[in-house]
Parts: C-alpha cells; sequence; structure tokens
C-alpha cells in the first residue's frame, strides 16, 4: 500500500505544490522562497523520514506570512490524503528534540480532531527576517488540515532557531511515530470505528 499524496493549491497569494510519501527515506526538495522556512521543512522530511517535494510561488513581496500558512495547509492535506481512513496506525505519537540549550516536546493524536495548543516564549527575535510567530501559523495551518491534535510546547530555550529547529524536528519524530502500522491494530485505532 503506497501512502502518498500530491497537493496543488492555488489562491491569490501562493501557488502550491507538494508531494509526500510517508512511507520514504527523508529525501526532499524543498523551494518556498524562503530560505529559513526551506531549512525547517529539509529537516522535517529528514527526522520524519518522509519524501518531500514542495515549491511554492508565494507573495513574498507583502511578507512570508501567507506562503508559510498555506504551506502547513497543503502539508496537512497532504497528510490526510495520504493515511485515508488510517487503518493500523499507531495514532499517536510523541517526541522530546533537543537542540543545545533548548528543549521541544512534542505530542500528536491522528484523531480527525484538530486542535493546536502551542507553547512558546514571547519576544523572540526573528530568524534572518523569519518572524518566529510564522512557527506557531504554520502549525495551526497544519493541525487544521491535517485534523490532528497537536501539543507543542517549548519546555526552555534562547536561541531562536534552536528553538525553531527543536520544533520541526519533535514534530517529524512525533508524526513519524503515529503513522507507523501497528500489526496489532485491527482497522481504525478508535472505539468509534473511524478517525
Amino acid at each position: 500500500m503506497s501512502r502518498a499524496a500530491t497537493i496543488a493549491r492555488k489562491t491569490s497569494e501562493t501557488d502550491i505544490r507538494l508531494s509526500l510519501a510517508i512511507d520514504g527515506t527523508g529525501r526532499s526538495e524543498i523551494a518556498s522562497g524562503i530560505p529559513f522556512f526551506d531549512h525547517m521543512l529539509t529537516l522535517f522530511a529528514r527526522h520524519g523520514l518522509f519524501d518531500l517535494t514542495l515549491a511554492v510561488d508565494g507573495d513574498l513581496a507583502v511578507d512570508f506570512h501567507h506562503t508559510v500558512e498555506d504551506t502547513g495547509i497543503a502539508l496537512g492535506q497532504a497528510f490526510t490524503q495520504a493515511l485515508g481512513t488510517k487503518a493500523g496506525i499507531r495514532r499517536y505519537g510523541r517526541a522530546y528534540v533537543p537542540m543545545d540549550e533548548t528543549l521541544v516536546r512534542v505530542v500528536v493524536d491522528l484523531s480527525g480532531r484538530p486542535y493546536l495548543e502551542y507553547r512558546a516564549p514571547g519576544g523572540v527575535e526573528p530568524i534572518n527576517g523569519f518572524s518566529f510567530q510564522l512557527v506557531e501559523e504554520f502549525l495551526r495551518g497544519f493541525t487544521v488540515h491535517a485534523a490532528a491534535n497537536v501539543h507543542v510546547e517549548i519546555l526552555y530555550g534562547r536561541d531562536a532557531h534552536h528553538m525553531a529547529e527543536a520544533v520541526f524536528k519533535a514534530l517529524a519524530r512525533a508524526l513519524d511515530e503515529a503513522v507507523q502500522i501497528d500489526p496489532r491494530v485491527q482497522g481504525v485505532p478508535s472505539t468509534k470505528g473511524v478517525l
């Protein structure tokens, strides 16, 4: 069974073409037009062992917001499409990821109920023009369109790059655990019979 998806999403603000293979090796080709965001998505693919191809033509002259948020939306849609009924998956995943002085915890439930709980320090400096607030915007777009319950907490940290990187790595590792097929799971892992 191939767990893969291709998403084309075009609005007046962004034109996104995205391909995802959940059971990949961590290969990626990322071109969002935002170098730091490309770096984060490359890490995400590598540490989740997802194969990810992304090309975005966004209104970067306005700011980075639409490109980042809409990429989160498209990636969430890709996970939803690739997982189908979610039969046999573990459903839950969690990861703690350190990055020097930073420690991040991410816990996910591929429940079909979108909810983001995001806890991060305020007033974090931008990273090469990339507002740290955009990390939350990406997560919100992803969470809603992946129909996932996602809890992200930066337990401590000082360096903005380290905090963002640990978030993307931890999200990848938590998702990798949640999407794994567990041979003990018969059908959908829910007493309701649907996720």
